[in-house]
């Protein structure tokens, strides 16, 4: 075994995820995007090389993502405590298992590059830590190759300092690590509004996107939100 792709998700119960979006749209349909999020990440990322993980959150809903992960996915509670302890534990269980290059994903950024998360492995050859920045001060990826970084512990999650605090720890254990473009996370409304401009533009280029693209004009039909 060589090289592993985890995708970090939770399941789409309403008032539970996208609760920043949720304030101004509705829990019920902020949940109903994110579900459209994860499912389109699961099948864009079906051609990838490496072994795939959907690593779920709560952990009884092991059957709810059973049913709705393609063939392909193996399937991974998260372990408990902060998101650093459970990208810590994923790690740690992939390395265990005899992988060498380990990537992870959120499901925040349907949109992300394809290019890039080849990139991260690329680049997991010669750098221990391979780190993708998001606009707003944290981050959409991270990798490792050939063991669990010294990374996660007192990073101020869910802070604009995420990414400032993981390039401090970095430096202290002197990790040779390199960076992959930016990316956003759609969080907001005005992330919302952003993502399916941007889908718009590149129709044409990803079946996936164009799909996500009528369901969430589906979703979001009132003028002034989805154009």
């Amino acid at each position: 075994m060589s090289d592993c792709l985890g995708l970090f998700a939770k399941y789409w119960e309403p008032g539970k995820v996208k609760t920043r979006l949720a304030a101004t749209v509705g829990p019920e349909k902020a949940a109903e995007a994110y579900r459209h999020f994860l499912s389109t990440l699961l099948n864009r990322f079906a051609d990838s090389h490496a072994q795939r993980w959907l690593s779920f959150a709560p952990s009884e809903r092991r059957e709810d993502f059973r049913k709705f992960a393609p063939e392909g996915w193996e399937l991974d509670p998260q372990a408990e405590g902060d998101l650093g302890d459970r990208i810590r534990a994923f790690f740690s269980r992939r390395f265990d298992e005899g992988f060498r290059r380990v990537v992870v994903v959120g499901s925040d950024s349907p949109h992300l590059p394809l290019g890039s998360i080849r990139q991260a492995f690329e680049q997991l050859q010669e750098s221990e830590v391979v780190l993708g920045p998001t606009e707003d001060g944290g981050y959409w990826l991270v990798g490792a190759s050939g063991g669990v970084p010294d990374i996660f512990g007192g990073i101020p999650w869910s802070t604009p300092r995420v990414w400032q605090a993981t390039l401090d720890a970095l430096q202290v254990t002197g990790t040779r690590h390199s960076v992959i473009p930016v990316c956003y996370d759609v969080d907001q409304e005005g992330d919302l509004k952003r993502l399916v401009a941007d889908l718009k533009s590149n129709f044409g280029s990803d079946p996936q996107l164009d799909r996500l693209h009528e369901l969430l004009s589906k979703i979001f039909p009132e003028k002034g939100l989805i154009g």
